[in-house]
């Protein structure tokens, strides 16, 4: 359970960094889309390890798991519409 909830931790933190660096470098639009890219893989990645945690029961309450779960589902589909309008001409 500490090793996943460290890979958590690690992916769920690197959502907004990603997101950040590649607001940082706004001058160079392939710079954003590749950080975008890192950041949707990054909360895919989170969810991942939530489902591991919930199937091994490390993360037993089954609300919560569900609740947190469809917020990174969300996250990732507005990450993704938005890298992708992103890389629109």
């Amino acid at each position: 359970m500490y090793e996943e909830g460290s890979q958590i931790r690690r992916s769920s933190k690197s959502v907004t960094s990603s997101i950040v660096e590649g607001y940082g470098r706004k001058r160079y639009k392939a710079d954003v889309i590749k950080f975008l890219v890192y950041a949707h893989s990054e909360c895919d990645e989170t969810i991942i390890h939530l489902d591991f945690l919930f199937e091994t029961q490390s993360l037993k309450d089954e609300n919560n798991y569900k609740r947190i779960r469809a917020e990174y589902e969300s996250l990732s589909e507005k990450i993704n519409v938005y890298s992708v309008s992103f890389s629109k001409p």
